[in-house]
């Protein structure tokens, strides 16, 4: 039996595929199998997977669209591994991922794990000021699970772990359109299993690749916050309300704003070693806070004010 199970579910996505594959080339660690599933893609990458074949473990299947969190359970029932690995495909894995996932758990035997994300060198301008704005002090990087907690850990999909046996038991993700692996972490924590973050275990997230992908990304999550709140009351936490906070107060305190930018542009700048990044980073901050704001204010009115379920709410966002 492999020690773990990739799951990798793929979307229109060849290139980073790809590119996702050529990175596994160069891990040392072998015990592992990737289970890549194709969501109904009008753009597969089946090709791009046979080039890989005679040099990773990799097993390509294909099923009509259903989204990210019913594709990652289809290859969950295929799946061997005694862990199985949820990554999103627009990562990148440096060459020592898989000895210090291994390396921890030899130490720490947990149920749930994920570690935390990077830019890398080869990323865009624009994509290192969204990995900025997504990890920041000054955004909401402190609320995403990049760094110890005092609290539980809860895994995001894009890098999660978990024993295949407890995500049976669970039922895997739930058919949710938007926050479907902050639902399942929650659902993990509350059964009581244990998790946990491992730093080493990071990788390089891409994310979207301009702005107004960024936008819909996460006034997506904004919308998901909702959702969750009243899936499991007692989650929606003050820094939750944040984004929205400084949607509505961008009109009312537009001359406070410049110096909001200022310190954004410099932290950025400092921590890229790049202006132009700086620069990108205060569009790519605006961008990410009114975009979760719009959401979660969106749908607060909705769901809260108008009483409507999750799919009458957002009916035009289901999947077929």
């Amino acid at each position: 039996m492999e020690r773990f199970s990739v799951i990798i579910p793929v979307y229109n996505r060849p290139d980073e595929v790809a590119e996702l594959l050529d990175s596994l080339t160069k891990q040392t660690y072998r015990n592992y199998e990737i289970i890549l599933v194709e969501d109904g893609s009008s753009v597969p990458c089946e090709v791009v997977v046979k080039a890989y074949e005679d040099r990773l473990p990799v097993h390509y299947y294909t099923k009509p669209n259903s989204g990210p969190g019913q594709t990652r359970n289809y290859g969950a029932e295929r799946a061997k591994g005694e862990y199985l690995l949820i990554w999103d495909s627009d990562i990148l894995i440096p060459e020592g991922y898989f000895e210090a996932v291994e390396n921890f758990l030899k130490a720490n035997p947990v149920d749930a794990f994920g570690g935390p994300d990077r830019a890398h060198e080869s990323f865009t301008d624009v994509q290192k000021a969204i990995n900025y704005s997504m990890t920041s002090f000054f955004t909401t990087g402190g609320i995403r699970g990049g760094k110890k907690k005092l609290d539980k850990f809860f895994p995001r999909s894009f890098n999660m772990g978990i024993r295949r046996e407890v995500y049976m038991q669970l039922g895997g993700f739930r058919a949710m359109r938007f926050g479907e692996d902050v639902d399942f972490s929650y659902r993990i924590v509350e059964a009581g299993y244990k998790t946990a973050l491992i730093p080493d275990a990071y990788v390089y997230h891409k994310r979207r690749t301009d702005f107004r992908k960024f936008f819909r990304q996460v006034h997506n999550s904004g919308i998901a916050r909702i959702n969750l709140s009243i899936l499991h009351p007692g989650t929606l936490k003050l820094v939750h309300t944040l984004p929205a906070l400084f949607t509505l107060a961008v009109i009312p305190f537009l001359p406070l704003m410049p110096l909001y930018a200022l310190m954004v542009l410099v932290d950025a700048a400092i921590q890229n070693k790049s202006l132009k990044i700086g620069g990108l980073a205060v569009v790519a901050a605006f961008t990410q806070l009114i975009g979760y704001g719009t959401g979660f204010i969106g749908a607060a009115f909705r769901r809260y004010v108008l009483k409507k379920e999750n799919k009458d709410a957002f009916m035009a966002n289901f999947y077929k």
